[in-house]
């Protein structure tokens, strides 16, 4: 009984990572993409969670950090830039330009707007990390809004509102903050397959064909 429990516990990460894909896997059929290509897309943007390409100059600044309750302080220099993951960003935005051809494009606008909106109203700015978007509750709330406004296209429009609406609301307004108060070489999207841009677009569509 004991080395049962001990494998179960032992095999719970592994189910976690199969259930995520699985609900990939889902969210990509509900888009019309044909199951034989989900697994080269997927093994493409894991690819590309570990390519970023830098946006601008990246620039050398001082920081100072304090350790020991701020008795000790430490100067030191430190590269600072932006740059966008491909497997985080770019992808999951191509697949949205791709998804909006077959997507008549005054349903797509409301959606973007009022999810870019949310993203910025539920962004939260992590010092040395950058953006973070709580990735559920967005895909629940975007997902809702395209049924509403593009039942006919729920899950397109959720995907395409989804990315672009927190690529734009989370990050691009937010952007001025994140340089001034960033540290390090931030990126746009780089969790990879596991950033808010991606899973709020795919679980939104998941949801939204339901």
């Amino acid at each position: 009984m004991l080395l049962l429990i001990i494998l179960f516990i032992l095999a719970i990460p592994f189910l976690i990572i199969l259930g995520f894909f699985q609900v990939i896997r889902i969210g990509f059929e509900n888009l019309g993409i044909a199951p034989e290509f989900v697994i080269g897309i997927l093994a493409i943007m894991l690819l590309g969670s570990l390519i970023n390409i830098p946006l601008g100059r990246r620039r050398i600044v001082e920081v100072e950090e304090t350790h020991f309750f701020g008795l000790i302080r430490k100067k030191k220099f430190i590269a600072q830039g932006l740059s966008i993951n491909v497997g985080g960003a770019v992808i999951p935005l191509l697949i949205s330009l791709y998804l909006l051809t077959k997507v008549p494009l005054e349903l797509v606008v409301i959606p973007i707007v009022l999810m870019t909106a949310v993203s910025y109203y539920l962004a939260k700015f992590i010092p040395g990390k950058g953006i973070a978007v709580p990735a559920l509750l967005s895909a629940v709330i975007v997902a809702v809004i395209a049924f509403v406004a593009a039942p006919g296209y729920a899950p397109l429009v959720a995907f395409i509102a989804g990315t672009s609406g927190v690529l734009i609301g989370a990050d691009l307004l937010h952007l001025p903050r994140v340089i001034k108060e960033g540290q390090g070489i931030l990126s746009i999207g780089g969790a990879g397959v596991f950033d808010g841009i991606f899973l709020i677009g795919i679980i939104s569509a998941l949801l939204a064909g339901l």
